[in-house]
This record gives C-alpha cells, sequence and structure tokens, in this order.
C-alpha cells in the first residue's frame, strides 16, 4: 500500500531574465497537475543555437513537458518513466524542428516531479541543475554533462577552477544534437518540511556557492528568494550575464 498523504502545502515559484543577450533562450515553468492536487512539475530549459533556434529548443521541451504530464496519472504510472520519456521525446521534436531551419537547436534540461506522497524524481541533461536542500543544508544535486565536469571527476581541475575555465560552455550532454541525450535520473524517497528543490540554468547557478543558495532560500519565501536569487546573479554578471532561469518548490506544514 502506499505511504498515507501527509499534511503539507507545497509553495513555488520562477524566475526568467534575459540577461545581458540579445534574445531570451531560457524557458521556466512550473506545473500543477490538471486532476491531482500536491502534483508539481518544474522544469527548465536553457536553449542553443542560432538567433531563433534555442528559443525553438526550449519551447519544443516546455509544450512536450506539459503533453507527457498532463496524460500522466500520479497514482499509478511511474514518475521516472515520464521524466525519461520528456527527455527522449523532446530530444526528437528538437532533431524534428532542426531538419526544417537553418539554426542548429539544441536546449539542456532540468526537471522535478513531486508527488501527492511528498515523493519526488528528478532529471536533467546538460548544465541546467536542479538542487535538493533541507533547510539550508544541500542535499544533492545534478552533476552536468559538460567537458569541466568530466575535467572535475578526472581529478584535472577544480570545481572553483571550472567556473572560469574558457570551455565551461562545452556540453557533453544535451537534447537535440547527433548522439542520444544523457539519462540520469534519481529519486528522493519522501520530501520532509522545510525541503526545497531548485532547477535553475548555468546563467544563474554560475554565480553562487551551494552554501550562498541555500542560506537564501531557507530564509525567504520562494517569491523573494526567486527575486533575490535573479537579483543578486544579475549583480555579479557586471553587465555579462546570460540569460537565466529558476524553477523552485518548497515543502511546508499546513498552517
Amino acid at each position: 500500500m502506499p505511504p498515507a498523504p501527509v499534511p503539507f502545502r507545497l509553495s513555488a515559484a520562477t524566475g526568467l531574465h534575459r540577461g545581458d543577450r540579445s534574445y531570451q533562450q531560457d524557458q521556466v515553468e512550473i506545473m500543477l497537475h490538471p486532476r491531482v492536487p500536491g502534483s508539481v512539475f518544474g522544469i527548465v530549459a536553457d536553449g542553443m543555437g542560432g538567433k531563433s533556434g534555442g528559443r525553438k529548443a526550449a519551447d519544443q521541451v516546455m509544450l512536450t513537458a506539459r503533453q507527457i504530464f498532463e496524460r500522466f496519472v500520479p497514482q499509478q504510472d511511474d514518475a521516472a518513466d515520464m521524466l525519461r520519456q520528456v527527455v527522449q521525446e523532446a530530444h526528437l521534436m528538437i532533431k524534428l524542428t532542426a531538419i526544417t531551419a537553418e539554426e542548429e537547436p539544441h536546449s539542456t534540461l532540468a526537471a522535478f516531479c513531486i508527488g501527492p506522497g511528498l515523493e519526488c524524481d528528478v532529471i536533467h541533461a546538460g548544465d541546467s541543475r536542479v538542487y535538493h536542500f533541507r533547510g539550508a543544508e544541500m542535499m544533492q544535486r545534478t552533476i552536468d554533462h559538460s567537458f569541466v565536469q568530466r575535467l572535475i571527476d578526472e581529478g584535472k581541475l577544480s570545481e572553483d577552477a571550472a567556473n572560469s575555465h574558457p570551455q565551461a560552455n562545452l556540453l557533453t550532454g544535451c537534447l537535440g544534437t547527433h548522439a542520444e541525450p544523457p539519462i540520469a535520473p534519481w529519486h528522493i524517497e519522501r520530501l520532509e518540511y522545510g525541503d526545497t528543490l531548485l532547477a535553475c540554468s548555468d546563467g544563474l547557478w554560475h554565480y553562487f556557492t551551494p552554501k550562498e543558495i541555500g542560506a537564501i532560500l531557507h530564509t525567504l519565501p520562494p517569491r523573494e528568494a526567486s527575486e533575490m536569487l535573479v537579483g543578486k546573479a544579475r549583480q555579479r554578471a557586471r553587465g555579462g550575464g546570460d540569460n537565466l532561469s529558476l524553477a523552485l518548490a518548497r515543502v511546508d506544514p499546513l498552517p
């Protein structure tokens, strides 16, 4: 039998900013399940390629996610399978878009799905991340599919040096390329009161340590935390910032 539902409140927020780029190629959304209260899907897509190619790719990710999540039945279907399907179908749709366009549309993806029993599944492709915080402490985060992450894994580069590496933007996996997208899901058995899930693009996480993010998420309600993260990232970018996006959801006890 599934565990009895616990009384909780989910509060969520999104943030989106063009940064100092000419075009907005990030997309972000928090989706509430149309039929099941307490089921929430947060997703970020960082598009790449040409003037409009990246935006088309990110739009395809959102459209695919929306359609698949609407068909998803939380009490019956497996959330990890649903997230895998989003990655695979969005990848295919972006490749089909590329056939009819001159640009090379690609996109990252970072997503979390919280179920009505507070179980949570996460998936990502590329260097957009999902963080899981308990209070101010980071419990886990996704590992980037990037060239610098490979160097970190091989012990050739430190995490601090990776941020300023000249090839920091080079990805080893994402959606829309010739290679199949990486699929690296993880599962959280049950979220607790005070837990926060944060999905964000590299235009945001690049400017923070996990400790800083945790302190902001723990101290402020989601809407204010979102505004603070976007504002600080813009300040620290000093006029050279990328598009940035975030989706966050926090579990609180019912008042």
